[in-house]
């Protein structure tokens, strides 16, 4: 039996940057795993669109598809959007859906891999405070998650760490920014905790103005194509005990 086809399920933007970040991710998946197909759908403004693919998938046969939100918290589009979509499937198509990226440990050293590329190095931890910049979401579940990693990551060594939104939650990131200099944090560096650019992440950025490190976007961070495969091979565990258990 093959391998399901593992679909990355990607948000889409008008902003181009994002299609072009989210394709150089599913590069990396590929060079990490040569053999395995994986593709790219859009729940918006990009093609090929999430349905486009499944089509496409069900005309050639395949019988088997993961489809992966390329999501860091179970926010709305987890829960409904993308449920939604893959109900529409053609029939013949047996698709689980993969849990979301966040959080996770690899998720953690992706974000310091972005900070040391933005100038700091792991010694600079203990006098540094951390903004961790989300998009932001009107679901108190994916806010919680985020309130929660910012704990966790304190504990790693980090002067100070606090949560920041672009939307829907306060504080923003200039709050944050602006919270940790009253606290006479020597240096504050905004971590973006987002996969790609966009409008959401630009207004991340401008909130970074005063701090001293603005970090990249996760992207096609190699930490973040090795978590694409490790919620993939869970999601095929998941099945395979399914199956088992259908026999048994």
């Amino acid at each position: 039996m093959s391998a399901p086809v593992l679909l990355v399920v990607a948000h889409g933007s008008r902003d181009p940057r994002h299609a072009a970040t989210v394709r150089a991710l599913v590069r990396r998946v590929r060079m990490q795993r040569p053999g395995l197909r994986v593709e790219t759908g859009f729940l918006d403004f990009n093609s090929p669109s999430v349905p486009e693919v499944l089509e496409s998938l069900d005309a050639e046969g395949v019988r088997d598809v993961i489809a992966l939100p390329l999501l860091l918290t179970r926010a709305f589009h987890a829960k409904s959007d993308i449920p939604a979509v893959l109900a529409q499937a053609p029939p013949r198509l047996h698709i689980r859906q993969a849990a979301v990226l966040g959080p996770s440990p690899l998720l953690r050293a992706a974000l310091e891999r972005r900070l040391y590329e933005a100038g700091l190095t792991p010694a600079d931890k203990s006098s540094t405070g951390v903004v961790l910049a989300s998009a932001g979401s009107s679901d108190p579940e994916a806010i919680a998650v985020i309130a929660e990693i910012a704990r966790e990551w304190r504990h790693t060594g980090w002067c100070a760490v606090r949560p920041a939104f672009a939307s829907a939650s306060l504080p923003r990131t200039e709050d944050a920014v602006r919270e940790l200099r009253e606290l006479g944090v020597r240096r504050v560096a905004v971590a973006p905790y987002v996969i790609a650019p966009g409008f959401l992440p630009d207004r991340i950025d401008r909130g970074a103005a005063e701090a001293d490190v603005l970090a990249r976007v996760l992207g096609p961070a190699p930490e973040v194509a090795r978590l694409l495969l490790r919620r993939y091979d869970e999601s095929c565990a998941v099945g395979r005990v399914a199956r088992v258990l259908a026999l048994a």
